[in-house]
């Protein structure tokens, strides 16, 4: 017999939005070094995890969802852009 599909359709959308992300050249490696600065280890062994878990093979952590999904969003333009006029108070 074969064990049924666990539905998980929060994750498949992000698996979706996170596969065109990473798609971008030198993306994966950006992301592996960031985390490999910020949660330890070594780049080599994040972007094999990130690919892991690209290929569905590993389910994540939510806390580990939130700060991929952070470092592919970066900083918007409109937040450099406040910070550079100033405060008027």
């Amino acid at each position: 017999m074969f064990s049924p599909k666990i539905d998980r359709p929060y994750f498949e959308a992000w698996l979706r939005r996170a596969g065109k992300q990473f798609a971008v050249s030198g993306r994966l490696t950006q992301t592996a070094l960031t985390l490999a600065t910020q949660e330890g280890g070594t780049i080599e062994e994040w972007r094999a995890r990130l690919r892991t878990i690209l290929e569905g093979k590993e389910i994540p952590s939510l806390d580990l969802l939130m700060c991929i999904d952070g470092i592919l969003a970066g900083s918007s333009k409109v937040q450099k852009v406040e910070s550079q006029q100033g405060s008027l108070f």
